[in-house]
């Protein structure tokens, strides 16, 4: 079935349509809000939801502004955004068990191995401490600007403006390789 078709049936309330593109969807979705919230079991729940709410607001879907899969990904990632944000989720990675801390610092012993061997410890070999700071929060991390801000205790345009001096940086150690 055409997707064009397939999606004007669910905006039209088809039972069987919505079905489909659940089927065709919902595995990428999860995938990607998963990527952002790093738990499978939230990631689920925040799929359905994303799944009920696209429901309710198909007929908000307007196919001159953009993909059908877009406007899906963008709801997903911007639920997942706000479940991260979140009070009960910053609470819940509070009080995470001791296993959960033991598991990370024996997966970060062999990535440290893995940076190792494919030369990629020479990108921040030269870079300082705070860069190293920065790149670990906004982009290992996901936090927002915002976010690092608070947890450096610093001004939020000193983070942008490491941002943009320790990505130059990582750029000329690349070149450098």
């Amino acid at each position: 079935m055409q997707l064009d078709l397939l999606v004007e049936q669910f905006r039209k309330k088809d039972p069987n349509a919505f079905k489909t593109l659940h089927e065709m969807y919902a595995d990428n979705i999860c995938g990607v809000i998963n990527t952002i919230v790093k738990d499978d079991g939230v990631a689920q729940e925040i799929c359905q939801d994303v799944f009920i709410k696209i429901w309710n607001n198909a007929e908000s879907y307007n196919s001159s502004k953009g993909r059908f899969f877009t406007w899906i990904l963008n709801i997903a990632r911007n639920a997942a955004i706000d479940e991260i944000r979140s009070k009960t989720y910053k609470n819940q990675k509070k009080n995470l068990s001791a296993d959960y801390f033991v598991g990370i610092l024996e997966s970060r012993e062999e990535e440290h191995m893995a940076v190792d061997t494919k030369g990629l410890r020479k990108l921040v070999k030269n870079l300082k401490e705070k860069c190293v700071q920065i790149i670990e929060l906004l982009y290992f991390r996901g936090y927002t600007q915002k976010d690092a801000a608070e947890e450096l205790n610093i001004p939020i345009g000193t983070v942008k403006t490491r941002n943009r001096s320790c990505i130059s940086q990582l750029r000329e150690n690349m070149e450098s390789i």
